[in-house]
């Protein structure tokens, strides 16, 4: 079975956010990657990754991840990413929690502002939420 990979754009307030579904692998993650250059050389430095509609991410989908969020830290912006804990998303499950579970297994989900939602993700930081590790 085919997974259509897709990758759409949108905005709430300051954030950029892009919507990301289907398969993040070799063939696919390229696609991301470019939306992000895109993204950040069109002056964005809010970035919200909504993954919540990937149902499976290799070490290249992964990479990509890596890659966005030192790109990020390079230009003083920030990342957040949407990653449901439970799987599900909109109200409909999906296998988000796939993407939580690579992250959590290679030891780089700390390295990420996760939300379970765009409405969190957009939401103003307080000064005690603690943030994803500066490494």
């Amino acid at each position: 079975m085919t997974v259509a990979f897709e990758v759409t754009d949108g905005e709430q307030g300051e954030w950029a956010v892009v919507h990301v579904s289907g398969e993040m692998d070799l063939v696919t993650s390229p696609l991301l990657r470019q939306r992000v250059h895109e993204a950040v050389a069109d002056g964005r430095r809010s970035l919200v990754l909504d993954l919540s509609g990937v149902v499976f991410c290799d070490s290249s989908g992964v990479g990509v991840l890596i890659a966005t969020r030192r790109l990020m830290r390079s230009c003083h912006g920030r990342l957040r990413l949407i990653l449901p804990a439970d799987g599900h998303a909109g109200g409909g499950p999906v296998q988000a929690a796939h993407v939580n579970r690579v992250l959590a297994a290679l030891g780089v989900r700390r390295l990420f502002d996760v939300h379970p939602d765009v409405f969190s993700a957009v939401a103003p930081e307080s000064d005690d939420e603690a943030g994803p590790l500066s490494a």
